[in-house]
């Protein structure tokens, strides 16, 4: 019981270390002149960026779908229409 209850001390200490060094991490990110705060700022803007991005990639890659499809069907009616046109010139023949 007495080595439960050291072990519970201790880890009640280091919780409270933990916290403490928690909090610390906390008010260096809320000022805005600590480095830790302008490296987190720069990642968090340069994360905004790379979302602004993707998005503007996905709505690219959507048009560039379409468009793709529209061909496709351009093609397979064009196909066919060579394939008419290559009868009746055989068929002129």
């Amino acid at each position: 019981v007495a080595a439960l209850q050291d072990e519970k001390n201790s880890l009640m200490s280091e919780n409270e270390i933990m916290n403490d060094r928690l909090e610390q991490l906390d008010d260096s990110l809320d000022d805005p002149n600590t480095a830790v705060a302008k490296k987190y700022f720069h990642a968090q803007l340069q994360l905004e960026q790379l979302q602004e991005e993707n998005f503007r990639l996905e709505a690219a890659k959507d048009d560039y779908r379409v468009h793709c499809e529209d061909l496709e069907k351009q093609l397979i009616e064009l196909q066919h229409r060579n394939n008419e046109l290559t009868s009746l010139a055989e068929e002129s023949r």
